[in-house]
């Protein structure tokens, strides 16, 4: 196992989703007319010179902002709607309600939604006053009544309501990824559109973000719930949640979360949230980022055509508490079931500050993933399991965060010591002078490479609007970072860091303070799938430009060459920037040999006889470039990447660490130590004791690719020479090169052919040892014991093996069943009967030629539903839902996804090698899109009898035992409890 590094840069999530026309001159800050003559309507812009996303920045008449990008890597638009308000922006005695929004901002309109909203509408508002008298209501009794109205009366309005109208008409427009995400300053809704849609997508969210009814509102609330229960089951979502609160008592960062708190979510008012809509949802107080395939003329004017409708108000005004200085840490414990952690905080300013601009760069002096003082004095010499840095920047304030994983044996305070070390090394400047130039160079390169994805360029648009920069700032602020200096760093670290911190101790035992929302009784409601409103007709009867896919070729598209001893080499050219991909493949892993991975595990902590493993980091940050070797159970992945000018470079620097890695006891010895004590935390995480262990045991019985690994007592018995003598080993064997760049492929060769060092004869990979997958010839629940709030369940089927003709078949049925929010799935089980925040189902297509397919069928549910939801997931399996509606969306979103899917860059080189594991020569894609229009719902319906319908099934549970219902397991399959040796095999 590879020794964890949380990710912090998934912190919200933890705690809380055409006709070309000539450009412009640039200007800066300046008005500047669209050029086209022809035009009806003129919309000025502002621009910026030197600008690399070459953005417009147009303001409409009623103060929506609108930020547009050109990107023509595929024909499609990523956008976002943010809105400026978050959940800082919560009511005190409301708190949950801007994430509570979000999810409400999905279920339509007065027009989309509902086939009736006259008779609808008067519905709603009687749940609205009810649920206003059972906030003020204290006895449990009177409550329960009420509720039981609010059920009754919500059952009488889902009968006018559509359910999931606008993911349906996202769905098969082709958007990827709809979604959307609320956090502290901000709430954010997204998707990924082919341009072709772009009418039709402006369309339907003005229409569906101009009001906001709370439709099916107690079954949704329910999902927030289940959401609620999933974060109290997480310790390092409690652990930041402390941590936020230490930093900013008063202040809404820390006083309030984002999801609420239980008393709050079980308090709902309809009432505030309407409030609160009106107050910051206005045009004025919102942005619309997008980058993609667009014309800038005429997205303007379809933007304003439907935007500019909306009624400008006044802008909300927030008045920021100000927080006392911290002139002592303060101090908390958390408790729970996964393995102990420390976690640090210091408060900074906010992002207008020069002060949070050097903020980041300490960040980055201290954790940037190779030369950092983190990664070279705690993480590189193993003095703990594992350490890192992140800050977080807002507007009023900003938190810089440290954490690290302890050893076996070692105390959260020496983590902690260590930590606050390399603190005191900042302050002194105690850093090499090449460090900065080498961040900022970093920096740079990471630029480039985010700036190849619309996600992150629109991103950038947000982030601005957000914090309250106009463009010009936004870019500034990143040409004062290149110019930060080390007394900067020195008089802002000893401004900020002394005793004045926040420090968690997450410790591994019972929480006595757990909480948990109970489930409401929830009657279900209609799912009304062949139902439609006259919106929806209307949106969906508009004209649409054709859009003809284009499959990856590989004759045409790869350019293939020998290198020296007859390695091949498959190359596609980088024609964007300076930055290449280089890749040494080798097909044999930790099933062939277990000391392999060790050993690649090992290489990270080895020098040569140039250079210590210290210093080898150093000269790979400075030259832009870095390295990485990884072993799977079936591959070595070798890789080089960076800057293209410094290609050679780093290839020696590389090639000698292959060719004269410097054995280093010490650090074999804390390697072993370290995957020790990782593999005793692995037994209280329950994201792998569920995910890995016991889909493995399902999958292959106790000997499986998870258990397959060096006992304690082989792993204390490896010599370094031996871990070495397979480091060498591995230009050694037969092996494949992949590079993406800016060079021509006689010069990458002759580049390989004196760098890449190899012998004469290359010698075969090994045979790999097999594990053959088990049929299931019956019907079995496995469960394990975990503390948690929620139980998880995994329905697995093995299936047929992979099948090239069976996979536009697969592809459709995942669509139709499982294919989104606007799905069989999620509305049978979320939107109908509120039984899950999460659940899935799909065809899991083999990963290799040869092995089996799997249906796998999840859900997460509160242990007191486990009955309903198992019966739920089942009645569908086994029954599949006919909907014709459902059908043409599933196979629009499949058509207008791969025409308008572009595999570019080094993605056709990766497409490649999974092509390659299938046994396939060609662009699967094709089949797919070429069998739609032949596929039927009796086809789809026929496949899902044949294989999916009365499968036997391992069901596999984890849950505390207290909460699981074994009788209501029992009906499912032979029982049985899985302990953690029989999982881990150790």
């Amino acid at each position: 196992m590879k020794k964890r590094f949380l990710s912090f840069y998934i912190l919200g999530a933890l705690l809380f989703a055409q006709c070309k026309t000539s450009t412009p001159t640039e200007t800066s800050a300046s008005q500047a007319p669209a050029s086209t003559a022809e035009a009806k309507e003129e919309f000025k812009y502002t621009s910026v010179p030197n600008d690399p996303l070459k953005a417009r920045i147009y303001t409409l008449d009623n103060g929506l902002t609108v930020y547009l990008s050109k990107y023509e890597n595929a024909p499609r638009i990523q956008t976002y709607i943010a809105v400026r308000a978050g959940s800082k922006n919560d009511p005190a005695d409301a708190t949950g309600l801007a994430h509570y929004l979000e999810h409400m901002a999905f279920k339509g309109s007065s027009r989309l939604g509902t086939i009736d909203w006259e008779k609808e509408q008067a519905e709603l508002a009687k749940i609205e006053a009810l649920y206003e008298q059972y906030r003020g209501q204290k006895d449990p009794a009177v409550r329960k009544k009420t509720y039981h109205q609010i059920d009754s009366i919500s059952g009488v309005a889902a009968k006018y309501a559509v359910p999931n109208e606008y993911d349906k008409l996202v769905a098969a427009m082709g958007m990827k990824n709809s979604n959307a995400s609320t956090w502290v300053e901000q709430t954010i809704y997204y998707g990924d559109i082919p341009s072709n849609q772009l009418d039709k997508w402006a369309m339907l969210e003005a229409e569906r973000l101009g009001v906001m009814v709370p439709r099916l509102f107690h079954t949704e609330l329910e999902a927030v719930y289940e959401e609620k229960n999933r974060s109290l089951d997480s310790d390092q979502n409690k652990a930041f949640e402390a941590a936020f609160a230490a930093l900013f008592p008063t202040h809404q960062y820390g006083a309030q979360t984002t999801i609420g708190t239980v008393e709050h979510l079980k308090n709902p008012s309809i009432t505030e949230i309407k409030k609160y809509f009106d107050q910051y949802y206005v045009p004025n107080n919102m942005v619309i980022a997008m980058s993609g395939d667009l014309d800038y003329d005429q997205t303007i004017k379809t933007l304003n055509a439907h935007f500019g409708k909306w009624e400008k108000k006044p802008a909300p005004v927030y008045n920021a508490p100000q927080e006392k200085p911290i002139t002592a840490p303060v101090v908390k414990e958390i408790l729970g079931p996964e393995s102990e952690m420390l976690l640090m905080a210091y408060r900074f300013p906010g992002i207008k500050s020069k002060d949070a601009l050097v903020l980041r760069m300490i960040n980055q002096i201290l954790t940037n993933g190779q030369a950092g003082l983190i990664d070279l004095n705690i993480n590189q010499k193993q003095a703990a399991l594992g350490a890192g840095s992140f800050a977080e920047i807002y507007n009023d304030y900003s938190a810089h965060f440290l954490t690290g994983n302890p050893r076996q044996g070692q105390t959260l305070d020496q983590v902690k010591n260590l930590l606050l070390q390399q603190i005191e090394l900042v302050k002194k400047g105690q850093f090499e002078d090449w460090l900065i130039p080498a961040i900022v160079n970093k920096n740079k390169i990471s630029k480039m490479q985010a700036y190849e994805s619309n996600a992150a360029r629109a991103t950038a648009f947000v982030d601005a609007f957000i914090a309250r920069q106009d463009w010009s700032e936004y870019l500034q602020q990143e040409e004062a970072f290149d110019k930060i200096t080390k007394q900067d760093v020195m008089d802002v670290a000893n401004r900020y860091y002394g005793d004045n911190y926040a420090v968690i101790y997450k410790r591994t035992g019972q929480d006595p303070t757990a909480q948990k929302v109970e489930k409401p009784t929830i009657t279900p409601v209609p799912a009304n799938r062949e139902a439609q409103s006259e919106f929806y007709k209307q949106v969906a009867s508009l004209p649409v430009s054709d859009l003809k896919p284009q499959f990856v070729d590989y004759q045409k598209d790869i350019q293939q060459g020998t290198l020296k001893s007859g390695i091949p080499i498959y190359y596609t050219r980088n024609q964007e920037n300076g930055l290449f991909n280089l890749y040494y493949i080798l097909d044999m892993g930790t099933n062939t040999d277990l000391k392999l991975g060790l050993a690649v595990d090992y290489l990270q902590y080895l020098g040569t006889d140039q250079y210590t493993a210290e210093e080898l980091q150093k000269e790979f940050f400075k030259i832009g470039c870095s390295f990485g070797v990884s072993s799977g159970q079936d591959q070595v992945y070798v890789s080089l990447t960076g800057l293209d000018t410094n290609l050679e470079q780093g290839l020696q620097l590389f090639e000698s660490l292959l060719q004269n890695p410097k054995a280093d006891q010490k650090a074999l010895t804390d390697m072993v130590a370290g995957i020790l004590k990782d593999r005793k935390d692995a037994k209280l995480n329950k994201n792998i004791i569920h995910g890995a262990a016991m889909v493995n045991y399902a999958k292959y019985g106790p000997k499986n690719p998870f258990t397959h690994i060096l006992t304690e007592q082989e792993l204390k018995k490896v010599t370094p020479a031996e871990l070495v003598a397979r480091i060498k080993s591995i230009p050694t064997y037969q092996h494949r090169v992949l590079y993406y760049g800016p060079r021509e492929l006689q010069a990458i060769s002759a580049t390989l052919n004196t760098g890449h060092i190899v012998p004469g004869t290359l010698k075969p990979v090994p045979a790999e040892k097999e594990f053959k997958e088990l049929d299931i010839k019956d019907r079995t629940v496995y469960w394990t014991n975990y503390d948690m709030v929620q139980a998880e369940l995994l329905f697995l089927t093995k299936s047929l093996n992979y099948d090239p003709k069976l996979v536009p078949t697969i592809r459709l049925y995942n669509e139709y069943f499982d294919g989104g929010m606007g799905a069989i799935v999620f509305q049978e089980l979320r939107e109908s009967r509120a039984l899950a925040y999460s659940a899935s189902s799909r065809i899991a297509n083999a990963s290799r030629k040869g092995r089996a397919n799997y249906i796998m069928s999840y859900i997460g549910t509160q242990s007191d539903k486990l009955p309903e939801a198992m019966a739920g997931m089942q009645q569908l399996l086994n029954d599949l839902p006919v909907a014709e509606t459902n059908f043409a969306n599933a196979k629009a979103s499949v058509r207008n996804s791969i025409a308008t899917e572009r595999i570019n860059k080094v993605g056709i080189l990766m497409n490649y090698e999974q092509a390659r594991k299938l046994g396939i020569d060609h662009d699967i894609r094709r089949d797919i899109y070429e069998s739609l229009d032949a596929l039927t719902l009796d086809q789809i319906k026929a496949f899902q009898q044949q294989f999916v319908k009365g499968q036997n099934q391992t069901i596999l549970v984890i849950g505390s035992k207290d909460r699981l219902n074994f009788k209501e397991l029992a009906k499912y399959g032979k029982v049985k409890q899985l302990s953690l040796k029989e999982l881990f095999g150790y």
